[in-house]
């Protein structure tokens, strides 16, 4: 099986799941006000627009690689992940102003559209903590023990608290100037808090020895780094077509990926001219993003960001060959990894 195949399988159990968990919800919230079967409606379709799931399947995969199979109660825990992951997501798209994610409206646009943009962002800090609320109740209710239970959501709390501190930071820089080692420090909470939580949350609900969750935990952090800088990259290289927005993204905040960091930090001061003057344009237009991508090739920002997500990833495959995991998940894992590293030549 290969990654992707098991991203397609796994996912689609997942979604299985998920459906349940929502129907469970609208039906109770029609006894309580229609409204609120409105908003729960609207995460259910929020949640289950086709994605790749790679933060349930992580926590399914990690499970499997010590238990040797697949069972109910690690789909149920599968479902609680992704509803976790999409609380992440519909603050991040409230605070970001996204107005659209995996080819719909997001949370706060959809209720805006409907009513006016105060309730359509009240609805999204709301419907974001609710998310959290069914992610703990499902995970909860999946059929371990107490104890394994009581140990995956101390995580899955720890992890929620340390995502919210980075998005915090990355909020502040688009204020500030920033350096490679106050990225990392935000980073280290960001993708690579969310990889950890899932990867660690299956290894301890299939009882994995404490080494191993060691290992899985700094897997999972180099992991998270590599993703990260790769998904940046995408942001600015990328065309509308093969990534589904705008190209950019980042910048048109403010935001300072990894390879603008390292292009505002060398010492073509012309480059930091044009790049501070076009960051938090939200109408950058063709010959901009163009003028973008020439000055962070051109000062090293994108050569340099590369070298460090191949050097996470190649420390992350590392780190999960060392574990006990069945051989055929380390290679899925490996390999997912290699597929993150090697896009990056995509880029040029």
């Amino acid at each position: 099986m290969s990654w992707e195949k098991a991203l397609e399988e796994y996912g689609l159990l997942v979604e299985e799941r998920l459906e349940k968990t929502f129907s469970e919800a609208i039906k109770e919230a029609e006894g309580y006000h229609s409204f609120i079967k409105d908003v729960y409606t609207g995460l259910r379709e929020f949640t289950l627009r086709r994605g790749k799931r790679l933060a349930s399947c992580s926590t399914i995969l990690t499970y499997r690689g010590y238990a040797g199979t697949v069972d109910e109660r690690i789909l149920k825990v599968g479902a609680g992940i992704e509803l976790y992951r999409q609380s992440i997501l519909v603050h991040d798209d409230l605070v970001d102003m996204e107005e659209t994610r995996r080819g719909g409206k997001t949370i706060h646009r959809l209720f805006s559209d409907k009513h006016d943009e105060r309730l359509g962002e009240g609805v999204a800090v709301f419907l974001g903590n609710i998310a959290f609320s069914l992610a703990v109740q499902t995970i909860m209710g999946s059929g371990f023990p107490i104890e394994k239970v009581t140990e995956a959501i101390s995580l899955l709390s720890q992890g929620y608290r340390e995502v919210n501190e980075s998005q915090i930071l990355d909020l502040l820089f688009e204020y500030k100037n920033v350096d490679v080692d106050e990225w990392q420090a935000m980073a280290s909470k960001r993708a690579a808090s969310l990889f950890k939580v899932t990867m660690v949350m299956g290894g301890i609900l299939a009882g994995a020895p404490e080494e191993d969750l060691k290992l899985l935990r700094n897997a999972a952090v180099n992991m998270g780094y590599a993703f990260d800088i790769q998904d940046d990259i995408i942001d600015t290289f990328a065309s509308e077509e093969q990534y589904g927005r705008p190209p950019c993204g980042d910048l048109k905040l403010g935001k300072k990926p990894l390879h603008i960091v390292y292009t505002l930090k060398s010492p073509d001061q012309e480059a930091e001219r044009v790049l501070n003057n076009l960051r938090g344009r939200r109408n950058l237009n063709g010959e901009e993003v163009e003028t973008v991508r020439k000055l962070v090739r051109r000062t090293g920002g994108l050569d340099s960001a590369k070298a460090d997500s191949r050097k996470y990833a190649e420390e992350a495959k590392r780190m999960i060959t060392m574990t006990s995991m069945l051989e055929e998940v380390k290679g899925l894992f490996n390999s997912l990894i290699a597929y993150i590293e090697n896009s990056l030549d995509w880029y040029k």
